[in-house]
């Protein structure tokens, strides 16, 4: 177990793994022992049927958390073996209903048994150690259930590569940068409009001077993220939430979220009570961005842009 010592957590999968061969190749020695012709593999659906009357393959797997062609595939070798039967639902005659055959009720007396045995000995065992195996495995289920480990992983990297973050103010040698990360995703999803052009043609002009701010990610010092607050003339909002974009190899470095929350930190800074934006629902993980930030969908206004379909608000806390 050197090699588990020196990797430590990271080879969790390969441990798990080694450890689910090991038992498993002592559950078959475990079955020969009661001479008992079963394959490690097909408990689970054996033991199902053996509780309680025929059952759809879609009901197995949903009873035993395996996939329908998982099951599908255990029980054709069930079926094989003679353990299994396979007829129409008297009900139901598109499905098909599996059940225990004769000589897999024989098995499943056969196996009583063999059952007492392992529980006994996995309880003797547990009683040896200080860590209970089988309540960890349940604890690990249900918390990977509600966030899987690609998950975590995922979350992580953001937060690694956050550091490797910087959001600046805005310098006109930034100008050529906001055109073009603003360009690449328009153009990808959408078409540029005239709106667009007068912002990203002209920004000292029609953003900044204005009362505006825009501010640039820069990621290893290079830019690759950028976002406007624009001023607006209007009595119910004080800010607009415009032309953010992240170019496509910065993507998934969390850099949307830290500039969105840089721009409506700037906006508070600012005496603002409330930050407007518009977007289209195509886009979804930036409507997932704006939702997580806490932006909400408010009624339709007046647009320049033909390819707005969903405006939200924020309200500063």
């Amino acid at each position: 177990m050197d090699f588990f010592e020196s990797t430590g957590k990271v080879a969790i999968g390969s441990r798990l793994r080694m450890l689910t061969d090991k038992v498993t190749e002592d559950a078959s020695q475990i079955y020969k022992l009661y001479d008992i012709d079963m394959q490690p593999k097909w408990f689970p659906v054996f033991y199902s049927l053996s509780k309680g009357e025929g059952k759809t393959i879609t009901e197995l797997a949903k009873a035993i958390g395996h996939s329908h062609p998982s099951v599908s595939k255990i029980i054709s070798e069930m079926l094989q073996r003679g353990y299994v039967l396979e007829k129409k639902d008297k009900t139901d005659g598109r499905r098909n209903v599996v059940s225990l055959s004769k000589k897999g009720q024989e098995v499943a007396v056969k196996i009583q048994d063999q059952l007492i045995d392992v529980n006994a000995a996995i309880e003797e065992l547990s009683a040896q150690t200080r860590n209970k195996l089988w309540e960890a495995i349940g604890e690990w289920e249900f918390l990977l259930e509600q966030k899987t480990l690609l998950r975590r992983v995922m979350e992580k990297k953001k937060d690694r590569d956050s550091i490797n973050v910087e959001i600046i103010d805005y310098q006109p040698k930034y100008q050529e940068i906001f055109k073009a990360l603003n360009e690449e995703w328009i153009s990808t999803y959408f078409t540029m409009e005239d709106a667009d052009y007068k912002a990203l043609d002209n920004p000292q002009g029609y953003i900044l001077d204005k009362g505006g701010y825009i501010l640039i990610a820069l990621y290893n010092g290079e830019p690759l993220g950028v976002c406007a607050l624009i001023k607006m003339d209007d009595n119910e909002y004080d800010y607009e939430l415009a032309k953010m974009a992240v170019s496509p190899k910065a993507q998934g470095k969390n850099i949307g979220f830290m500039l969105a929350s840089a721009v409506l930190e700037r906006a508070k800074s600012l005496g603002a009570s409330k930050v407007y934006l518009e977007s289209n629902t195509i886009l979804k993980p930036a409507i997932n961005l704006y939702n997580k930030l806490g932006f909400q969908k408010v009624a339709g206004k007046p647009t320049p842009y033909t390819r707005c379909n969903i405006q939200m608000e924020y309200i500063m806390k």
